[in-house]
């Protein structure tokens, strides 16, 4: 449809893919090599930026591939849940992630799972299928950023300066895909659409009960009950700090975005003072 185009042209230009005569920019040349989401892959790159390569190579490969979590069977839900929340980060369902990546990673080649890794991702109510399709997927993409001769940071999940950094690099592609909880409840407004949705129960959120107030999501389902999947908490400052402004001063008017908006303001004085200082 036309208007999925201007959509689609839209939000490539948000992402700085596109110079002024609608081609290409260099930018977009060289996101157009990796075969993930123009999102996704403005992430990628911006992980080189932010020195975290190695933690968003693991999440593209994993948002890329099928949901790795099975639908329990009925009656053990709750066992699933309980094994499941051994994977969960404070830090939200990007993380969990990596952690369940790690977790089968290191099952694999564990001497006391020798061709088991299977009968551990029944253990866990995880698909095998999928997490083996990651490990394809993530291996490709590392193929990719070697042959575009882009670097590769070592690994550092889990340090404080990381999880920003995580966080920071998916802004970066994902400014599009914020929600805030208006009502303390877990009904989420997303800025762009103004729609309400939910955490999808899938969620390392939804297991632990707590509800964060912004969120950044990676996709936004109508058909599972209008739910945002894969979601991280994000702070207001992070996105203030990241956001173009442009995409910005283009959002339909909300409380949310007033309370933004005064978090840009207080921080305009701030930046025009590193300005200055470069």
């Amino acid at each position: 449809a036309p208007e999925n185009l201007m959509q689609a042209l839209e939000d490539l230009d948000y992402l700085a893919a596109l110079d002024n005569d609608g081609n290409l920019s260099e930018f977009g040349i060289i996101m157009s090599e990796f075969p993930l989401d123009p999102q996704l892959s403005k992430s990628l790159l911006a992980s080189c930026e932010f020195e975290c390569v190695d933690e968003m190579l693991t999440i593209a490969a994993m948002v890329t591939a099928p949901s790795c979590f099975l639908h329990a069977p009925p009656g053990t839900e709750e066992i699933a849940r309980t094994r499941w929340s051994r994977f969960s980060h404070p830090a939200g369902d990007h993380c969990t992630l990596i952690n369940v990546f790690n977790a089968f990673k290191a099952a694999t080649a564990s001497p006391t799972h020798p061709g088991n890794t299977e009968k551990w991702c029944r253990d866990y109510f995880l698909s095998c299928s999928a997490l083996s399709m990651a490990e394809v997927i993530r291996a490709e993409l590392v193929e990719i950023m070697k042959r575009i001769e882009l670097p590769i940071s070592q690994p550092d999940f889990g340090s404080e300066e990381n999880l920003l950094s995580i966080k920071k690099a998916l802004l970066s592609g994902y400014f599009m895909h914020i929600a805030r909880d208006v009502d303390g409840s877990g009904n989420y407004l997303m800025l762009t659409h103004k729609q309400v949705a939910q955490l999808h129960p899938f969620s390392s959120y939804y297991n632990t009960r707590r509800i964060p107030e912004w969120v950044l999501f990676h996709e936004f389902s109508i058909s599972e009950g209008n739910s945002i999947r894969v979601v991280s908490e994000i702070s207001p400052h992070l996105f203030a700090e990241l956001v173009p402004q442009y995409y910005f001063s283009n959002l339909p008017p909300s409380e949310s975005k007033d309370i933004l908006q005064e978090v840009i303001n207080h921080l305009a004085p701030v930046s025009a003072t590193k300005e200055e200082q470069k």
